[in-house]
């Protein structure tokens, strides 16, 4: 999830695999884990830079949907039905744990109900929001443009932890923490490291394969013609079945055939680990292969097992700080800590970060209202030009969508585990010199207010 959350997700991954997309988002992710330091102590009320996010009040009865008195209820969208991952909801126990107990936002309590969208039950999930939460918050959907239309009908703000389709990604109402610039290509910098800086031999020989559906369809043009405006060219570019491979010879060989130096995978990692089985048994290591952030965790690294040694994997993290930075990083290791003391036992992953960064931006901008609204919660959101969710992420400037990140991570996939690639960052885990890339083709826009006949006046 970065800019995700993002530019598009990569869907495929829950379609062919049932367990993770690519997100910005990034997403019903895999494990992608970290363990909490022993012995773990917290702030009251602070989170790395951000002072006093929740405290007590004298909070007054209201009559806005989901605030009472003495509480606020949330919505947290999940795949939890189907994919079986409960990240989005162990982030939801962990943060308001925390929060409530020091006085939750201006003395009114955070009551988090987990809206189950099942994958393709979206729009029940958003329509049973609609009838009693106050907002969406550190949440997401793989299929999230099947409910925004009934979101926006309900004035219903949301800030998700990952965004993953065209549809949604930037739509109204909706503030990812780490910005959204829909018609941009997200990965922009990152691409510019691996074809000129890193890997200048391979621009001209980039093959991309993805998974067979829709979403990553267009995923696949989109990679292709930013690959092409970035200065590099695909010469190979193929699709799998989302029924599954038996066998990836064929796949490697055709990689091989082509002289393939950089590979683009769109899809599910442990399709990708048998693939680079494969590369590896004919004995074939393109220059670089983009995993995607999917891949980032232990379970890829214990899938790809030897192949490791051979294929040159990275992924890139919408410049949020790594797990594997935590002891240099305080909010990181923060969000380690509070896990440990709320839900030992319990996996911090990558979209936990982002989904910690989502409930940061909710809570800071719910504070700060002298009267609780949703209008109030919103414009304090897009008001943030810098925000770092205390430092777990780049700054990123929310009240614009049309400036994606200058900021990147890159992680490397290696058989010691993943860790921060030689991309040369120039400040901490970050780089921030990414070109700008606007994407000439047209592949759909992010849904509107007055394209259910409403507008912001109608907001309260």
């Amino acid at each position: 999830m970065r800019r995700l959350l993002i530019g598009a997700v990569t869907v495929t991954a829950v379609l062919l695999a049932g367990c993770s997309t690519r997100s910005e988002d990034g997403t019903q992710s895999a494990a992608r884990t970290a363990t909490p330091a022993a012995g773990a102590s917290t702030a009251s009320a602070d989170f790395g830079t951000l002072k006093n996010v929740c405290g007590p009040g004298t909070a007054k009865s209201s009559s806005v949907q989901g605030v009472t008195g003495t509480s606020i209820q949330v919505g947290v969208m999940s795949d939890i039905g189907y994919t079986k991952n409960s990240e989005f909801p162990d982030a939801a126990k962990v943060f308001t744990s925390w929060c409530n107990a020091a006085g939750g936002i201006n003395g009114r309590k955070i009551v988090a109900v987990t809206r189950d969208s099942a994958l393709t039950q979206v729009r029940q999930a958003v329509l049973e929001a609609c009838k009693s939460d106050f907002a969406l918050v550190g949440g997401g959907s793989a299929l999230d443009a099947l409910g925004v239309q009934d979101r926006l009908k309900c004035l219903l703000p949301a800030f998700p932890a990952q965004s993953s389709q065209i549809g949604a990604i930037g739509s109204d109402l909706q503030v990812l923490s780490g910005g959204a610039a829909p018609g941009y290509f997200q990965y922009a910098g990152y691409y510019t490291w691996l074809l000129k800086d890193k890997y200048p031999g391979s621009a001209q020989q980039v093959g991309i394969i993805s998974g067979d559906s829709p979403v990553t369809k267009v995923m696949s043009a989109q990679f292709k013609e930013a690959v092409g405006g970035l200065g590099g060219k695909v010469s190979y570019n193929d699709l799998y079945p989302a029924a599954g491979v038996s066998d990836w010879t064929p796949y490697a060989q055709s990689i091989k055939n082509k002289g393939v130096k950089g590979l683009v995978f769109l899809g599910d990692f442990a399709s990708l680990a048998k693939l680079e089985q494969a590369l590896t048994d004919i004995g074939y290591t393109p220059d670089w292969i983009d995993a995607n952030s999917n891949a980032y965790g232990p379970a890829f690294l214990q899938l790809a097992g030897p192949a490791l040694a051979k294929q040159h994997n990275y992924a890139e993290l919408f410049a949020t700080a790594p797990l594997e930075s935590a002891a240099d990083n305080p909010a990181t290791q923060q969000v380690l800590d509070l896990f440990k003391k709320y839900a030992p036992g319990k996996q911090v992953t990558y979209p936990v970060l982002r989904a910690f960064s989502a409930w940061l931006l909710f809570a800071a901008s719910a504070r700060d209202c002298a009267e609780l609204t949703r209008t109030c919660v919103y414009d304090n959101a897009v008001k943030q030009t810098a925000w770092t969710g205390g430092g777990l992420q780049a700054p990123a400037d929310l009240s614009r969508s049309d400036l994606p990140s200058k900021c990147y991570t890159v992680v490397e996939a290696t058989a010691k585990g993943w860790q921060l690639a030689d991309f040369k960052p120039t400040t901490g885990t970050y780089r921030c010199d990414a070109p700008t890339y606007k994407y000439k083709a047209d592949y759909g826009k992010p849904a509107t207010l007055a394209s259910v006949g409403k507008s912001m006046a109608d907001l309260k």
